[in-house]
């Protein structure tokens, strides 16, 4: 919801009061989980806006108590930094310099960073080979953002638990249907993988993706047309990588920087030592140690 207010000063120190506790007041109500019927809206507003302003700070107060729990509870060394609020427009993306194919800028964007000046990174997590509740749940309680990139041969016989992941806030993008390596197949193949993958995405999950992932990161040009000729806008690759045990980097000087995207993946103890909630202590100590935090990437791109 837009608030929107006339020119001009508060004409008393009481006036611009009221005028914040309003807006307060109507923003917790258009942030309501009932469809937008503003029902919390109206009980506050019975409640009066000082009063309802001092409950939604409870209740922040105890979103984060239960934050800093989670922490506790899944054994990360130090709470991890928040995200600020996402830009009202978001920026400009273009190809990274190197990563242009001869279509340039009329072809989805391929990058490995999101342009800003914020100290956050973001979390994709490619394939869906592993299929661990605990990570759900681990992720939904320390509230961190993250993207997945599914492959169709690995997530068919079990979309409910990638339905559950968007229905926790996840968005589910395209990375073929059979994770090939696309500069080999012909435009008609490439188009194949990644085109029937937007189709059963979007016939399963709602939604067909916006953002699409060149398996191993590699791709031709007849890659990014065949992406964009059904709905694809940006091919975002990656700066940083993250395993149970360390960290592998794309950039000379081995350090995260604004925007950077880290891939993982997902997997479990039969392809890493460890399992998908070590990676997340790990990669978040790294994160948190730099002095980052993670945000959503769908907010950005």
């Amino acid at each position: 919801m837009r608030l929107v207010r006339q020119k001009g000063k508060c004409r008393t120190k009481a006036a611009c009061l009221a005028l914040v506790l309003g807006a307060a007041l109507l923003a917790s109500g258009c942030a309501s989980e009932d469809g937008g019927t503003g029902r919390p809206g109206a009980e506050a507003a019975k409640k009066g806006p000082a009063e309802a302003l001092a409950e939604h700070a409870d209740q922040l107060k105890q979103a984060e108590a239960a934050r800093l729990a989670a922490v506790k509870k899944w054994g990360l060394a130090k709470p991890p930094l928040l995200a600020p609020p996402p830009p009202a427009v978001k920026p400009r993306i273009t190809n990274r310099p190197g990563f242009e194919t001869d279509g340039g800028d009329s072809l989805p964007p391929v990058f490995t960073t999101v342009p800003t000046k914020d100290r956050i990174v973001f979390l994709t997590i490619d394939d869906g080979a592993e299929k661990d509740p605990t990570f759900l749940k681990m992720m939904q309680e320390l509230r961190i953002p993250y993207s997945a990139f599914l492959s169709d041969y690995l997530v068919k016989d079990d979309h409910d638990y990638f339905r559950k992941m968007q229905g926790l806030g996840t968005t589910l993008n395209n990375h073929t249907l059979n994770h090939r390596y696309m500069p080999a197949l012909s435009y008609d193949e490439q188009r194949h993988e990644i085109c029937d993958q937007q189709d059963k995405i979007g016939q399963w999950a709602g939604v067909r993706p916006r953002l699409f992932r060149p398996p191993y990161g590699n791709y031709n040009e007849d890659t990014l047309r065949a992406a964009q000729s059904c709905g694809i806008k940006a091919a975002p690759l990656w700066a940083a990588e993250a395993f149970t045990d360390h960290m592998e980097w794309r950039e000379w000087d081995r350090d995260l920087h604004p925007g950077d995207i880290v891939l993982t993946h997902f997997r479990g103890r039969q392809d890493w030592n460890g399992t998908m909630p070590d990676m997340i202590r790990q990669v978040m100590k790294v994160i948190t140690d730099k002095g980052y935090a993670v945000a959503r990437l769908e907010d950005y791109v």
